[in-house]
Formats: C-alpha cells, sequence, structure tokens
C-alpha cells in the first residue's frame, strides 16, 4: 500500500506533457483506418444530399409549423394576408405580449367571478340555515294564545275581496 501511495505522489511530482495538435486523429486513423478528405465540389454535394435525408426534412417540417403556430397566436400575423411588417421581431414581440396580458386578465377576470358567485352561494346557504327554524318558533308573537284555524270574535259583514266570478255571476243575475 506504501508503494501505491508513493508511485501516486511520484506522478503527481511529475510535469504536466504538452498533447501533440493531431493525436486524436493519429489514434482514429491507427484504430479505423485512415479517412478520406473530401474537398471541393465533393464536399459541397456532400452536405446537399444530407439536406435530403427524412430526419432533416422531418426537423425542417416541425421548424416551419412551430413558427406558423407561433405567428398564428401572436395574432398580429395574419397568414392570409402577411406584410413584411409584421415579421419583425418587436412586432411579434409586442403581439405575444399583449396576447398574454389578455390570457392573464381573462383569467383573473374568471377567478374573481367565482369567487362572487362563492360568496353568494354562502350567503345563500346561511340564509337557509337561518330560516330552518322549528315550528314553536314560526308562530306570530303578537298571538300566542290562538291555535291555527281559529279566528277573533270579529265578523265582518262582507269580505273585502269577491271573487271575479262570484262579482260578474251577481251582475248578470
Amino acid at each position: 500500500m506504501a508503494s501505491v501511495r508513493g508511485l501516486v505522489g511520484e506522478m503527481h511530482a511529475m510535469e504536466e506533457l504538452e498533447t501533440p495538435p493531431r493525436l486524436v486523429y493519429s489514434i482514429l486513423d491507427k484504430t479505423l483506418g485512415p479517412r478520406e478528405t473530401v474537398t471541393g465540389w465533393q464536399g459541397f454535394l456532400n452536405a446537399i444530399r444530407g439536406l435530403a435525408t427524412p430526419k432533416f426534412a422531418y426537423g425542417a417540417a416541425s421548424v416551419m409549423a412551430t413558427l406558423f403556430i407561433v405567428l398564428g397566436a401572436s395574432q398580429g400575423f395574419s397568414l392570409r394576408k402577411p406584410k413584411l411588417a409584421d415579421l419583425r421581431p418587436a412586432a411579434i414581440y409586442q403581439n405575444a405580449d399583449r396576447q398574454v396580458h389578455l390570457v392573464l386578465a381573462r383569467s383573473v377576470k374568471y377567478v374573481s367571478d367565482l369567487r362572487v358567485v362563492y360568496e353568494i352561494q354562502s350567503r345563500l346557504r346561511q340564509d337557509e340555515n337561518n330560516l330552518q327554524t322549528t315550528p314553536e318558533e314560526m308562530l306570530p308573537k303578537s298571538s300566542p294564545e290562538k291555535n291555527p284555524g281559529q279566528t277573533d270574535d270579529h265578523k265582518p259583514s262582507q269580505p273585502r275581496q269577491q271573487n271575479r266570478a262570484m262579482k260578474s255571476a251577481v251582475n248578470w243575475k
């Protein structure tokens, strides 16, 4: 164990060597074989072939779809009548900022309306609980000795209101 500690200590004490500039490429050439160097038109054509792959086509299509969705959502850009001024970054930012504030205002109003409805419902429930009283409490306080169905001794000669049918029957005779 002591010899390993001594070896590690000596390794830390050694100077760090600079790596040769093409060390990685030399290792790759020795292990995988030499690479072909492509220059000129052949390099350009290889780059064009890379653009014709399905992977690149799907990536480009998804970027375009995302761009259309973002521009359409900003409501400052019309896909039917596009204008170059609508594509300015400042205009896109202003329209997106406006949309965010409108959505925020709508959500705050919705929550506020929910709060008002909740308060109304809780007050109605509270009133219902207060109205549900015992039958003894519902009797009128001014006449506690009277039972339901009894009248006082006052007997009017005529009822205060007559039925219209009765009036017309009396007038018709």
